[in-house]
């Protein structure tokens, strides 16, 4: 990848291992198979912007489509979802939303990126909400692009509700969750019959310790459910910790599976005392989804 001053999505991409950065008057760009030359509009929109769509002419008033994207490939986005892409006017779109659907779009649809980095560069929810209300109040068809299920951990809802406030009709299009997707994508099922009789997703954006964490850890170790943990990765250790201190056997099966899906998809499997520092190790980042529980061996032969 030739660029001068790489965006925030170019760096996240380059973080996960996913593109080289390089300087084009420093390196020699024959040593790259694939070169591609950044520019400032890469994708024709910018979250910062002034509002510009192009709208049909007489439109008074457009909608919003909250469409989950899938877990990052492109085969696993919904026909529905590439239904709502094709006839979009505004395509407003996430840093784990499969980019390669972008291309769905008209070739004159807006697409305006508004990612949220790890522990980076992100783009507040409430200038999102601005966005999306913004774009549709001069009559588009606004499709807000998710990675996995908009109402999973995505923020969907404030989206729907920030909509809903102003007036303006909002659809979703579900999307496949990668809360299911990337277990069975590594060969893990979050239920299997005799193992277990059901899964729970929770959200590991902060620690077991955090106030702002709900999370009732000592049911869960004792609940015999799947755990499966969504935006995990710096705060696994902890998590592993507390189930642990709560009676769920420190020999329980985990697995840890990063870029599920794509081709970079890794993943690792050890007992949940060892889990998060067998992801370190191997050098698992985000995105990753951790699955705790017996079906992480349940289609292990022998």
């Amino acid at each position: 990848m030739a660029t001068g001053s790489p965006d925030a999505r170019l760096r996240d991409l380059a973080g996960r291992g996913l593109v080289a950065l390089a300087d084009p008057g420093a390196t020699d760009l024959a040593d790259f198979d694939v070169v591609i030359r950044d520019t400032a509009h890469l994708h024709g929109g910018d979250a910062d912007a002034p509002g510009r769509c192009d709208a049909q002419p007489g439109r008074q008033r457009g909608e919003v489509l909250l469409v989950g994207g899938g877990p990052g490939p492109l085969g696993l986005l919904t026909l529905a979802g590439a239904e709502a892409l094709r006839a979009a006017d505004v395509v407003v779109y996430d840093r784990l939303a499969p980019l390669g659907a972008l291309d769905l779009a008209p070739a004159d649809a807006e697409r305006v990126p508004v990612g949220k980095i790890p522990r980076g560069e992100f783009t507040p929810q409430e200038q999102i909400n601005a966005i999306l209300v913004d774009r549709a109040r001069q009559g588009a068809t606004v499709v807000r692009l998710k990675g996995g299920d908009s109402f999973v951990f995505g923020r969907g809802g404030e989206e729907w509700l920030a909509c809903a406030s102003a007036g303006i009709p909002v659809r979703v299009v579900p999307g496949v969750t990668s809360a299911v997707a990337v277990p069975g994508l590594a060969g893990v099922p979050v239920t299997h019959r005799a193992v277990t009789p059901g899964f729970v997703v929770v959200s590991g954006h902060v620690g077991p310790d955090d106030p702002r964490n709900q999370v009732d850890w000592a049911a869960l170790a004792g609940a015999g459910l799947t755990i499966v943990v969504l935006m995990g990765v710096a705060t696994l250790a902890a998590i592993a910790e507390r189930l642990v201190v709560c009676g769920l056997p420190g020999d329980t099966p985990a697995a840890v599976v990063a870029d599920g899906g794509l081709p970079s998809q890794r993943q690792v499997t050890a007992p949940l005392e060892q889990v998060a520092q067998a992801a370190q190790q191997a050098g698992l980042g985000a995105p990753a989804v951790a699955i705790i529980g017996p079906t992480v061996a349940a289609l292990t032969p022998g």
